[in-house]
């Protein structure tokens, strides 16, 4: 707590004037319990005011000398501009993961993840395009702006084991996402047991996650904030006798859709 005996010369105090600073420039005691205390304001104006004891509370030494100075480093003040920069450019480029990608999407897919995707708020999305279409390059496009938008810190990509070297290495040479391969060798070496929960961008096998019950367990313990899976078709129940028969791909996407804000 600021004591009166704070209040010397050339101190910036707050709680004299509500809501402004001023500069202590003179101060003359009164026994031991109030000081006559003589102030300047920013815009330069003066002022007296009695203050006693009971009023220490109310008072803060905001700085030692004065409130604004230009002695700060130049250099750290244009890195933080920047990156405060970059991190609100999507508000004047609507289509900026397109601008910042290796990518040059054609009308259909602009308009899916523009148009539809990026619009739900969570996103719950079955992108069934015809094979070739460029679903790959669309979650690509959803992945990178929500990244850039400061929505997206933690993404899954579950897919057939064929593809997932292909999702790596079109993440990376098109979007400069960097997503790691979930591999036993890494599961098994992780330091806190759950190597999910220390992976932030991964792509794991569709059917290793679907096989594995202990790895669902870990599973259910992580949350995300994107899931994509890839051939989604695959992960489909089937309905005989009026009994629908859940498999275990089924059931890890009732699994996943539970751990996730978005998923597609």
């Amino acid at each position: 707590m600021t004591q009166l005996e704070d209040l010397t010369i050339g101190t910036t105090v707050s709680g004299i004037i509500p809501g402004r600073f001023v500069t202590v420039i003179a101060v003359q005691w009164f026994g031991s319990n109030a000081i006559e205390l003589t102030y300047q304001e920013a815009n330069g104006s003066t002022g007296q005011e009695l203050i006693y004891r009971d009023r220490e509370s109310e008072l803060a030494i905001v700085t030692e000398g004065r409130p604004w100075s230009f002695s700060g480093d130049g250099a750290l003040l244009r890195l933080v501009s920047e990156a405060q920069r970059i991190h609100l450019a999507h508000l004047f480029d609507p289509l900026l993961a397109v601008h910042t990608s290796m990518v040059d999407p054609l009308p259909h897919q602009i308009t899916a993840v523009y148009g539809e995707m990026l619009a739900r708020q969570p996103l719950r999305f079955l992108l069934a395009d015809d094979p070739g279409a460029g679903k790959t390059i669309m979650a690509g496009l959803l992945i990178r702006e929500l990244v850039i938008r400061g929505d997206l810190h933690r993404c899954l990509v579950v897919c057939p084991g064929s593809l997932a070297a292909q999702w790596q290495d079109e993440l990376y040479a098109k979007f400069q996402l960097d997503f790691k391969i979930l591999t036993n060798d890494q599961i098994e070496a992780a330091r806190t047991g759950n190597a999910l929960a220390e992976m932030p961008f991964v792509i794991a096998r569709l059917d290793k996650l679907s096989r594995d019950e202990p790895l669902q367990i870990k599973l259910e313990q992580t949350d995300w904030d994107l899931i994509v899976c890839d051939e989604a078709h695959k992960m489909s129940a089937s309905f005989f006798g009026g009994e629908i028969k859940e498999t275990k791909r089924h059931k890890l996407g009732k699994l996943l859709s539970r751990i996730t804000r978005h998923f597609c």
